[in-house]
């Protein structure tokens, strides 16, 4: 059977230093059979959360349905079907960037949180799929998940999504030019994560 991976990407800038990691980490996975797939969150039509709720209110496994008319619904059907997971953003202001951000709380609905209940409760326990983490800052790697809200917003994003996570990649020392390129060690190691997912 061949395996999925989908790549969820929060960067603004095309081409540029998230795209390309996480692109290697995708063919690395291609190169050991598995299909991919990349959703950038910047092309699609993705409202706030306005903390309304109901999609927690009723029980069950299964997912809750947002009550907002936007690309959610197609964005985590696509998700839905995956194996494996790669979650991007580069570091902005201390954070993953405002669109990962909007992401990660529209993901209310993979949670129960009835009103009178102190907080959510997740409704599937299972983590079955694997995610990657990835995330690039101009501070060295090593500081982004000392320094930094980065890893635990990307890593609850792929909890929500029903992933554990296996590996990271934290690009430091990202934004010295305008157009960085990464090493040739940064995009073996890169590869090397996505041949683990396959």
């Amino acid at each position: 059977m061949i395996s999925r991976v989908v790549a969820i990407v929060g960067s603004y800038r095309e081409g540029e230093t998230i795209d390309t990691a996480v692109e290697a980490i995708l063919q690395g996975a291609r190169a050991r059979g598995s299909e991919t797939h990349t959703i950038y969150l910047r092309e699609q039509h993705l409202k706030f959360c306005t903390n309304c709720r109901q999609c927690a209110q009723v029980p069950g496994l299964e997912r809750g349905i947002c009550v907002l008319g936007d690309d959610l619904e197609h964005v985590l059907n696509d998700i839905e079907t995956a194996d494996s997971l790669v979650v991007g953003s580069p570091v902005n202001h201390g954070n993953v960037t405002a669109l990962s951000r909007l992401f990660l709380e529209r993901l209310t609905g993979y949670g129960y949180w009835p009103w009178g209940q102190a907080g959510p409760r997740p409704r599937k326990r299972v983590l079955s799929r694997r995610a990657v983490l990835v995330a690039s800052a101009a501070i060295p790697g090593l500081l982004i998940p000392l320094l930094t809200g980065t890893s635990i917003a990307l890593r609850n994003t792929a909890q929500l999504l029903g992933a554990k996570t296996v590996d990271k990649l934290w690009i430091g020392m990202a934004a010295r030019e305008k157009h960085q390129s990464l090493s040739a060690h940064t995009i073996e190691r890169a590869r090397r994560m996505g041949m683990k997912l396959a």
